[in-house]
């Protein structure tokens, strides 16, 4: 006689990607013949405005949902990898990392747009972006272009977009096509050009790491190769001691069973760019991302973030 499998209390933020992300999550483990329950959670992210950095940067979309999880209100949190900090929290752990979507940034223009590369912006445009990283490296390729800070959903941005407030904005494409938007992309950046974001395009599926039973049915849904890829980058960012908001990018490449690393610190304003990288085994991670992050300080890149920190 076989008995009641338990349900997993999925805790996530109530946002259009949000759910996504979840029902998708929900769905994978219902396939292994899991319960799933969904509990939305508001977080400090969702009841705010303004800038990321000034209302809260780093944990502002994740850190109820660590509340909830460490209270054993949900037994399972799903998070945009890219927004969770890197130092892990007392008793919490990533059990798993699916297959990661794209990590290239996108350009989005007008409907109807021609755009197909930086270049094609005319001069002094205005780009949309919350993210300093983003603007720091399209300011070292493009230093005329007017950067403004955007906040919102991505309904929201593209909104914003299309009632003439910018003329482009720069979102995740990992996002824009999980959402059945990749038809608004104008043109992709290479990522050998614009570094992605530390996590971008991973979910990061966290758990208590005590709950033996839902530790058990949530690591079924890893992905080896995504895992140590994206544990590599937040091994980099949480040695270089920069935020998940930091003018940081990461770019990982897998050969067989070599991960190669590639990091970039700038400054702000875009004028200064420090580079490294490095491969190691796939089991070599957290390695791995030490010696990246060693690299770039060398290089100088903790005087770069220090004076990024001290900026408004």
């Amino acid at each position: 006689m076989s008995s009641t499998p338990q349900t997993i209390r999925l805790g996530t933020r109530g946002s259009k990607l949000a759910m996504w992300q979840s029902n998708w999550v929900k769905a994978e483990l219902e396939k292994l013949g899991n319960v799933v329950e969904l509990i939305q959670i508001k977080t400090q992210g969702d009841v705010q405005t303004g800038p990321l950095a000034q209302i809260g940067g780093q944990g502002l979309f994740t850190k109820q949902l660590q509340v909830a999880l460490d209270a054993k209100e949900i037994d399972l949190a799903v998070h945009s990898l890219k927004d969770l900090p890197t130092e892990d929290a007392d008793g919490l752990s990533i059990t798993a990392i699916p297959p990661r979507e794209t990590t290239e940034d996108a350009i989005c223009g007008p409907v109807g747009s021609t755009l197909n590369s930086l270049e094609s912006l005319p001069q002094k445009a205005i780009v949309g972006t919350g993210s300093v990283r983003r603007a720091a490296q399209i300011l070292n390729l493009r230093p005329d272009l007017d950067i403004r800070d955007i906040r919102g959903n991505v309904d929201t941005r593209l909104a914003k977009l299309d009632s003439g407030e910018f003329d482009v904005i720069v979102l995740a494409a990992a996002g824009l096509t999980r959402l059945g938007l990749a038809d608004r992309i104008s043109f992709r950046f290479d990522r050998n050009v614009l570094l992605p974001a530390v996590g971008q395009g991973a979910l990061g599926l966290e758990t208590r790491a005590d709950d033996e039973a839902t530790v058990a049915a949530v690591a079924k849904l890893n992905h080896p190769e995504s895992f140590s890829s994206a544990l590599a980058e937040r091994a980099m960012l949480r040695r270089l001691f920069a935020g998940c908001l930091a003018p940081v990018g990461a770019r990982c490449d897998i050969t067989g069973t070599t991960l190669t690393l590639t990091g970039v610190v700038l400054s702000r304003d875009g004028k200064i760019r420090t580079e490294a990288s490095d491969s190691a085994p796939l089991n070599d991670y957290e390695l791995l991302g030490i010696s990246v992050a060693e690299k770039l300080i060398a290089a100088g890149a903790d005087k770069l973030l220090a004076a990024a920190k001290s900026e408004p």
